[in-house]
C-alpha cells in the first residue's frame, strides 16, 4: 500500500477513535472511501500530497452574502508584498491569488436550521460546502462532472456557518492530513472590535438567529477583549430571522430592505434596554455576510431611532461599525505567509480567473419537494435529516452575473464593484 495511503488511514483510524461525533465522522469517512473525489461529498486526496501553492483560495456562505468578505479579499491593501509587513504598498494582498467562490443558495439561510431543529443537519451542510471546494466535481446543469480546481485555503464568510462549523472543519482536515488553512469570520469580527470598536459604550451584535443561538460573538468578543487587558463591555445581540432573506431578495419576505433594518435595529435596542439597563451602544458588529450590503439601510435606522427620546438613551452620538470581511482578509494573508503558501512574484495560479458556483435545487431527486418559484419547500428544506451523503437535492453549477437574484444583483453591481467585474458583470 503506498505510504501517503496509509498515513491517511492512521490519520482517519485516529479521528474516528477519539471523536465521538456522527456528522463529522460520516463526513470523514465518506471521503476516505472515495480518495478519487468521484462521488458526491468527496475530493481527490493525493492533490495534496503535492506542493499546493499554485492553487486558488476557496470562499463560502450560505448565498451571495459572503461576496461582501470576497470583495474584501479582492481590495484589501494592508500589508507590503515583497517584504509581508503592515502598511499599505499601492498594490492589492491577493491581487496574484484567484479565488473559488461558493454560495449554497439553494439551503440558505443558515440561520433558521437550529431554531428549526436541524443543527445537525446545518453541520452537515457546512462540511459538505467545505468538500465542495477541496474537490473537483461540480455540476454543469446537465451531468456532474470534474474541472474545478480543488483550494490551499477555506474561508468561511458566513457568520452562522463559522459558529456552528468552523471547529467540524478544522477536524476532518486534520483527520485527513491535508495542508489547507481553514478561516472563520467570526473569530476575524472579534479581533475586528478589539481594534476598532469597543471603546465606549456597548456592543451589539446582529446576526440571524442562528449565530445568535450559538453564542459565539459574545464568547468570543469577550474573551478577545480580556486576553487584551481591556475591560469587557456589555454585549449584547439581536438575531434577525428575515434580514438575510430580504437582502437577497427571497420571496417568502415581503418588507423591504430599509423597513427590515429599521424592525431589527429597534428590535436590538430594545434587547439593550431589557439586558443591560442605562447602557448605550457604542459598536455595532454586522454577524451576518449579508448585513454589510445594508449598513446605508441600517446607518439611516440608527440615526432615525437617535432622534426619537424613546430610543435616544440607548445609543451614543457616534456608531461604530465593525465588518468582519475586512479582518478575514487579513488573518487570510497573515495565515498564507506564515504556511509559505503565497504566491510569489512571477508565480500564477492554477485556477486563471475567479469562479463562481451556487447550489440551485435538483428537481430530479427522488422526494424533493420545490415551492412555486422552484426553490425548495420551506418545510421541506427545514425537516431534512443528515445521513445521506450520496443523495444530491440541490447541485453546484457555475454562477454568472445575470443568474444573481435581481434584489442581490443590484447590490453587488452598486456595492462591490471588484466581485461585479469578477463575475463579468456588464459584458
Amino acid at each position: 500500500m503506498h505510504c501517503a495511503m496509509r498515513a491517511f488511514i492512521l490519520l482517519l483510524s485516529l479521528a474516528l477513535c477519539c471523536r465521538a461525533d456522527d456528522v463529522v465522522e460520516r463526513i470523514i469517512a465518506h471521503a476516505a472511501a472515495h480518495p478519487a473525489g468521484d462521488a458526491p461529498v468527496s475530493f481527490e486526496r493525493a492533490v495534496f500530497d503535492k506542493d499546493t501553492r499554485h492553487l486558488p483560495i476557496g470562499v463560502f456562505d450560505s448565498g451571495i452574502g459572503g461576496l461582501t468578505v470576497l470583495e474584501a479579499l479582492l481590495t484589501l491593501d494592508a500589508f507590503h508584498n515583497d517584504s509581508l509587513q503592515p502598511g499599505a504598498d499601492g498594490v492589492p494582498d491577493f491581487a496574484r491569488e484567484r479565488f473559488i467562490y461558493f454560495g449554497d443558495q439553494a439551503n440558505m439561510p443558515y440561520g433558521n436550521y437550529s431554531a428549526a431543529g436541524r443543527t445537525d443537519y446545518l453541520r452537515e451542510l457546512i462540511l459538505k460546502d467545505a468538500v465542495f471546494l477541496l474537490g473537483s466535481r461540480w455540476h454543469d446543469g446537465k451531468a456532474a462532472r470534474p474541472g474545478k480546481p480543488p483550494v490551499k485555503a477555506i474561508v468561511i464568510a458566513c457568520n452562522t456557518a463559522t459558529a456552528y462549523g468552523l471547529e467540524d472543519i478544522r477536524a476532518a482536515v486534520k483527520a485527513w492530513g491535508l495542508p489547507v488553512i481553514v478561516i472563520g469570520v467570526v473569530e476575524a469580527g472579534a479581533r475586528g472590535v478589539l481594534e476598532t470598536g469597543g471603546k465606549t459604550g456597548a456592543v451589539g451584535v446582529l446576526a440571524t438567529v442562528g449565530t445568535c443561538a450559538s453564542g459565539a460573538y459574545p464568547r468570543l468578543i469577550g474573551g478577545t477583549l480580556g486576553l487584551a487587558g481591556r475591560d469587557v463591555p456589555a454585549i449584547t445581540q439581536h438575531g434577525s430571522a428575515a434580514l438575510a432573506g430580504v437582502i437577497e431578495g427571497d420571496p417568502g419576505f415581503t418588507q423591504s430592505v430599509a423597513e427590515c433594518a429599521a424592525q431589527e435595529a429597534r428590535a436590538l435596542l430594545e434587547t439593550l434596554r431589557q439586558e443591560a439597563p442605562g447602557q448605550r451602544l457604542g459598536t455595532l458588529v454586522l454577524g451576518c455576510t449579508h448585513y454589510p450590503l445594508a449598513r446605508g439601510e441600517l446607518d439611516a435606522a440608527f440615526t432615525t431611532l437617535r432622534a426619537d427620546p424613546r430610543f435616544s438613551p440607548l445609543l451614543e452620538d457616534t456608531l461604530a461599525y465593525v465588518d468582519p470581511a475586512e479582518w478575514t482578509a487579513r488573518e487570510l494573508f497573515r495565515e498564507l505567509a506564515k504556511a509559505g503558501l503565497r504566491l510569489k512574484a512571477g508565480e500564477t495560479c492554477d485556477a486563471g480567473a475567479h469562479s463562481f458556483s451556487l447550489s440551485v435545487p435538483n428537481p430530479a431527486c427522488s422526494g424533493v419537494k420545490l415551492a412555486e418559484d422552484g426553490s425548495l419547500d420551506r418545510d421541506y428544506k427545514y425537516t431534512r435529516l443528515p445521513g445521506d451523503l450520496m443523495r444530491e437535492d440541490t447541485l453546484n453549477t457555475p454562477l454568472k452575473a445575470a443568474a444573481l437574484p435581481a434584489v442581490g444583483r443590484n447590490l453587488v453591481e452598486k456595492r462591490l464593484p471588484e466581485v461585479w467585474r469578477a463575475l463579468g458583470g456588464g459584458q
